[in-house]
């Protein structure tokens, strides 16, 4: 398993506890990439207004910093595309709908 695919592993346990999946799964992360020891994470929130803004962030930088080999993590917050639940996984879609 690559260095990737590891994070990503790793991400699938930061929950968000507003709808109790995660943030892979609702399709939250946009991208991962890895430079030597720092993870890149592009992302985004369901909404701009969610008030675990900031403890979602620290969830991810620290789930991502939990892969051995990875000693920093950088977070790109981005609004754009806005997320929507079509970009959630079809469990979720299902679930939610």
């Amino acid at each position: 398993m690559g260095k990737i695919d590891e994070i990503y592993t790793a991400l699938k346990g930061v929950v968000d506890p507003e709808v109790g999946f995660d943030v892979v799964a609702l399709g939250l992360i946009y991208d991962v990439a890895v430079e030597g020891a720092k993870a890149k994470i592009k992302m985004t929130l369901s909404t701009r207004s969610c008030p675990l803004h900031e403890m979602m962030l620290g969830w991810v930088k620290n789930a991502a910093e939990s892969v051995e080999g990875v000693s920093e993590c950088e977070i790109e917050l981005v609004w754009e595309p806005a997320w929507n639940i079509s970009m959630a996984s079809e469990e979720v879609r299902a679930a939610l709908s």
